[in-house]
């Protein structure tokens, strides 16, 4: 939409500030690890445009506990971000499992991270995805495990305010074209090349080569050849970031596309 990814501004918050910004006006989109509920989605006010990435929520504790299992954390103190879905969770597995533990309220990840390194807690609790960035951080990462279990569904993705449809479609659909980019094979690399025109009429379609989809949006017609040249598509983001060559080592998992064992998806191009 800007023309150039130099030009956003990049603006970091909490569990607990995220949606006061969003309302406020500090913020126009917001891409965090949030996750997509009836109440936020209803209640707040805000628009979810999509999922990009699909997550759970997931256990880290010493292995010097010698717990092999959520069911065997009776009694455990555990650190926890307040303002989120995984505090809530908490509090519903374990009471119907009925385990006993002792919150550690926690305002951020960095926080919880610190809390649970000098032990005020016994585990911590966190979506599967930051446990594994929290666990890549530890110099004896091996003296500590993730649990197996993943007691949640958490469908992380950006949100809008309401009351601006237009915007919300730029949001959406950029995140779609991402997706389907990695699908149809556009990258960083060849996107320029595939726009001048192919014989795959999505491409085009979505590229600019033919059609109105830009037109519809209100932008230019290389948005989605924008978007694609800036960062590359699903799938070279998520290497970058996230891919086994990161620190965070993660595997797509539910994060791979329908066609390769995933349930990643988005809507054509048509």
């Amino acid at each position: 939409m800007l023309g150039d990814p130099n030009k956003v501004k990049w603006v970091n918050l909490t569990g607990k500030n995220r949606f006061p910004a969003l309302t406020s006006g500090e913020i126009d989109v917001l891409s965090r690890n949030t996750t997509w509920t009836f109440s936020r989605d209803v209640d707040l006010g805000f628009t979810f445009v999509g999922v990009n990435y699909y997550d759970g929520q997931g256990f880290i504790g010493r292995t010097a506990l010698g717990a092999k299992s959520l069911k065997e954390l009776d009694g455990a103190s555990i650190c926890i971000q307040t303002g989120t879905t995984t505090q809530l969770n908490l509090a519903d597995y374990f009471r119907s499992n009925s385990i006993s533990y002792e919150p550690v309220p926690i305002e951020t990840n960095e926080e919880a991270r610190k809390a649970y390194e000098a032990e005020r807690c016994d585990a911590y609790t966190t979506d599967a995805s930051g446990l594994a960035a929290t666990r890549s951080t530890f110099p004896d990462a091996q003296a500590h495990m993730i649990f197996p279990e993943i007691i949640s569904k958490e469908p992380l993705g950006p949100l809008v305010r309401q009351g601006d449809d237009q915007w919300a479609d730029i949001a959406r659909w950029t995140l779609n074209a991402l997706i389907n980019a990695e699908e149809m094979g556009i990258t960083q690399a060849n996107v320029d090349e595939l726009a001048k025109g192919t014989d795959n009429p999505e491409i085009n379609r979505m590229l600019g080569a033919e059609g109105s989809l830009a037109e519809m949006l209100g932008l230019d017609k290389a948005w989605a050849v924008n978007a694609i040249k800036a960062e590359g598509n699903y799938s070279e983001i998520f290497e970058r970031y996230l891919g086994k060559s990161t620190p965070l080592a993660l595997e797509r998992g539910l994060n791979a596309l329908w066609k390769d064992g995933g349930i990643l998806y988005a809507p054509p191009m048509r």
